[in-house]
C-alpha cells in the first residue's frame, strides 16, 4: 500500500476507534520505497544522506510522518505494523506500550530461532549491534497509530540512504539475512498478529 494511503487510512481508523465505531485494529502492510521523518528527530532531514535528485531517480518519496522517532526507511520485504488501539482505561502508559511492541517483535524473532533483544537507552529490537525492527508511535488522546517496522526480506542497501533512526554507529539486519534464506512476509505477519493478540490480551483483534 502506498504510504500516503496508509496515513489517510490510519487517521480515519483512529477517529472511528476514538468514537467506538470499531474495535482495536492492527494493520500489517508492505509499502513501496519511502523515507519517513518523525517529529522528534534532532537531525531531521540532515539524516537523509541522499540528495533529492537521487531519491527521485530511485522513485523514493519522503514524508513527514507525525510519529515519534527520527528518520526511517520502508519498502518491499518489510512488514510495517500500525496498531489502532485505545489504551483507555488501564493501559495509559506510553513506556509500557512501546515495551509491549518490542516484546511482540522479540517473540516473533524467537519463532525463527533468533535471539533478539532490547538495548538500554534505545528503542526497537536488536540482534547484536544491528537493528531488526524499528518502532515509532503516535498516541493522541490514548488512541495509538503508527507503530513498528520488521525487516523480513527487505533490501538493506536502501538504509544506506539515511542515518537510520538517527543512530550512526549501529547496523541494520533482517530475518532473511540472519537465517540465510527467504522468509515469507505473510508467515511473519501471521506470527506478529498472534503475538500481538497474546501480549495485548485481545481475544478478538481486527487485522
Amino acid at each position: 500500500m502506498p504510504y500516503a494511503e496508509a496515513l489517510a487510512l490510519q487517521r480515519s481508523l483512529v477517529e472511528e476507534r476514538r468514537f467506538g465505531h470499531i474495535g482495536d485494529t492492527l494493520l500489517l502492510l508492505e509499502h513501496p520505497h519511502v523515507i519517513t521523518l518523525g517529529v522528534r528527530g534532532d537531525g531531521g532531514r540532515s539524516h537523509i544522506l541522499a540528495t533529492d535528485e537521487a531519491l527521485t531517480a530511485r522513485g523514493i518519496e519522503v514524508f513527514e510522518a507525525g510519529r515519534g522517532g527520527d528518520v526511517t526507511y520502508h519498502g518491499p520485504g518489510q512488514l510495517v505494523g500500525y496498531p489502532i488501539v485505545d489504551l483507555n482505561p488501564d493501559r495509559r502508559d506510553v513506556h509500557r506500550y512501546v515495551r509491549d511492541l518490542e516484546e511482540v517483535l522479540i517473540r516473533t524473532a524467537r519463532d525463527y530461532g533468533i535471539a533478539a533483544e532490547r538495548v538500554e537507552g534505545l528503542t526497537g529490537v536488536w540482534v547484536g549491534r544491528e537493528k531488526l525492527a524499528a518502532i515509532g508511535v503516535r498516541i493522541a488522546r490514548w488512541v495509538t497509530s503508527h507503530g513498528f517496522a520488521l525487516n523480513v526480506n527487505a533490501n538493506l542497501d536502501y538504509f544506506s540512504l539515511i542515518v537510520p533512526c538517527g543512530i550512526g554507529d549501529r547496523g541494520i539486519t533482517s530475518l532473511s539475512r540472519l537465517l540465510g534464506r527467504p522468509v515469507e512476509l505473510d508467515e511473519a505477519a501471521e506470527r506478529v498478529a498472534g503475538h500481538f493478540a497474546n501480549i495485548f490480551d485481545f481475544s478478538s483483534l481486527a487485522t
